[in-house]
């Protein structure tokens, strides 16, 4: 009898519906304000698991990753469990790498989530946080799912009432954006006076539930200054009559958000050239009942984050 445990996982993406950048911090990060939001575009990983006297990690990446974070997730999680085994991992990528969506950070957070209940041991949240944070910044809201406001490094989460599964056109116009550049372009523009003002314009933004024509991501001026094919695909979407319309992260993708499924499906057909793809907002229960979906086979009750049945 086989002691492999597998299961297939999805791991989605992440927009930003709102995205302010306020002063350098001691650490050296800078003060973040932003509106997370999951959307349906995913990876999809496949992971086993099967005991063994010491610890191996393969992982088969189509893209050859020179650093995977899924594959240092599992190393994490592994050594957080205290137990030794197997992991055998696939991943198929479909988000675009280096466009804002955080794809790498939401592999990881899916691997945190799943290898324990293969493995069966358990993980407290607030350790899964822990562990997520010395991935990445994003990969804490990949455990988390939904919408939640994200402040200082994007770490700390306030959770959002669940919203309308709206649908929204997503183009990614292939250009690598380096996170490190953008800050560097946006640093001299960063004044206290216009942190007060960001402050005031983000609580509002939170009030109103996040979507808005008038939404701001501080990185989008400067991006599109460097890349104008980007501030090209924002105004295309507005003109087809998008709620709103916005680069997210970094960039360099650019979403719509529109009042229909089926206006977003009229406009994704006119997006032909370019790499789009249709998506729809997840809430924060339809992203725990998919991942209850996906390791159903491993565990009994639905409580968050997930557990085997059979911890040893």
């Amino acid at each position: 009898m086989s002691l492999t445990r597998r299961a297939s996982v999805r791991a989605l993406a992440k927009i930003n519906l709102e995205l302010r950048v306020l002063a350098e911090r001691p650490d050296g990060y800078h003060e973040l304000r932003t509106i997370f939001q999951a959307v349906s575009l995913a990876d999809t990983i496949e992971i086993a698991f099967t005991p063994a006297r010491r610890t191996t990690i393969e992982l088969v990446d189509e893209l050859h990753l020179a650093d995977n974070l899924a594959a240092r997730a599992a190393r994490a999680a592994m050594d957080a469990i205290r137990l030794t085994g197997h992991v055998e991992m696939r991943l198929r990528k479909r988000i675009p790498i280096g466009a804002g969506l955080g794809g790498g950070s939401s592999d990881a957070a899916a691997v945190l989530l799943a290898l324990p209940v293969l493995a069966r041991r358990s993980l407290t949240m607030d350790r899964l946080r822990q562990l997520g944070e010395q991935l990445g910044s994003d990969v804490p809201f990949f455990l988390l799912g939904g919408a939640a406001v994200g402040i200082g490094r994007g770490t700390e989460l306030f959770p959002l009432p669940d919203g309308r599964q709206l649908s929204g056109v997503l183009v990614s116009p292939g250009i690598h954006i380096s996170t490190a550049e953008a800050y560097r372009l946006l640093n001299s523009r960063l004044t206290s006076e216009s942190e007060q003002n960001k402050m005031v314009t983000f609580q509002s933004r939170v009030w109103d539930g996040g979507i808005s024509r008038t939404a701001c991501n501080d990185f989008e001026t400067v991006v599109v200054e460097q890349h104008g094919i980007v501030g090209a695909i924002k105004k295309r979407l507005l003109r087809a009559g998008a709620s709103m319309a916005l680069m997210t992260g970094s960039g360099s993708s650019v979403f719509g958000i529109f009042p229909s499924s089926a206006h977003a499906s009229e406009v994704f057909r006119l997006f032909r050239v370019e790499k789009a793809f249709r998506f729809s907002l997840v809430s924060r229960a339809r992203y725990r009942a998919m991942w209850w979906r996906a390791l159903e086979e491993h565990i009994t009750t639905k409580v968050w984050p997930p557990r085997s049945r059979k911890e040893q």
